[in-house]
């Protein structure tokens, strides 16, 4: 006996007792039930809505469509930070809610299918599960990425602010550790804000820096190097004593590199002309 797949016979039953699947698909979700609403609420996602499209397209084997929506879903539950455990409990839940259901289907007819007739429906539903479920999954991990990547870089911004003073001057005030990650990201933005702001003079205020080590100290002379080639007046403010101490230890001189100066007012007061 060869294998037909009803699958408009299938979505008739299927519609046919909506009601009676949503109330199994419910009994068999029991941890996401409760929070139906709360999921609607956050992320505008309607699980019982979205379970009768999934299973449209399972049933239909309309795999470029249910890959879209996959895709379209990964990335809802990523923006709002739905809770994984939640999906992964729904989809299984809803494979078994229409398994059983299936399996009422086949009962119904006058004559049961063969074991292997039932076998490769089994075997395209079950695929098209699994490639849902692998598109959501990959979706919610890349959008997650982005999210990440996107907050490092703004975490990385607000860890160099360039702030503009007038037309020509720029203040960069660091506080914390300075670490290579950090120097490199100093190096990187002070050479672009340069070029891109057209920076005549820039003020490096280090009152905020109470530790740094002496290989991180050598990092910093050469970013001033690089501020002197692109035609910028490097200005140095606030240099505490457990720095300065460890520059001239370790033979640093910043006198030749750039002007200092005891606060960040003082430098303001020199160079703060409005233009």
């Amino acid at each position: 006996m060869s294998f037909v797949y009803e699958e408009e016979k299938i979505m008739e039953f299927l519609l046919q007792n909506k009601s009676e699947f949503e109330e199994y698909l419910l009994s068999e979700a029991v941890n996401v039930r409760d929070k139906i609403e709360e999921i609607l609420l956050i992320g505008n996602v309607d699980l019982l809505n979205n379970a009768h499209k999934l299973i449209r397209y399972i049933v239909e084997q309309n795999e470029t469509d249910m890959i879209t929506f996959a895709e379209q879903e990964g990335v809802t539950w990523a923006t709002h930070s739905l809770t994984l455990s939640f999906k992964l409990e729904w989809i299984q839940a809803l494979r078994r809610t229409l398994w059983t259901f299936l399996y009422k289907f086949e009962s119904a007819k006058v004559v049961f299918s063969e074991s292997k007739t039932f076998f490769e429906l089994e075997k395209k539903v079950n695929e098209k599960v699994d490639v849902f479920l692998k598109s959501f999954f990959v979706s919610y991990s890349d959008y997650k990425d982005k999210l990440i990547l996107a907050q490092q870089n703004l975490v990385e911004n607000l860890s160099v602010p360039i702030i503009p003073v007038n037309s020509t001057t720029c203040v960069l005030p660091l506080i914390g550790t300075i670490d290579y990650s950090r120097i490199r990201i100093i190096e990187e933005k002070v050479l672009m804000e340069i070029g891109k702001l057209r920076i005549q003079t820039l003020i490096l205020d280090l009152s905020g820096i109470i530790e740094m080590e002496v290989e991180m100290i050598n990092d910093l002379m050469k970013i001033l190097d690089g501020t002197a080639m692109m035609g910028c007046k490097a200005v140095v403010t606030g240099l505490r004593p457990e720095v300065v101490t460890k520059m001239i230890r370790s033979g640093v001189q910043v006198d030749n590199k750039a002007e200092t100066k005891g606060t960040l007012q003082q430098a303001l007061k020199d160079y703060l002309v409005i233009t």
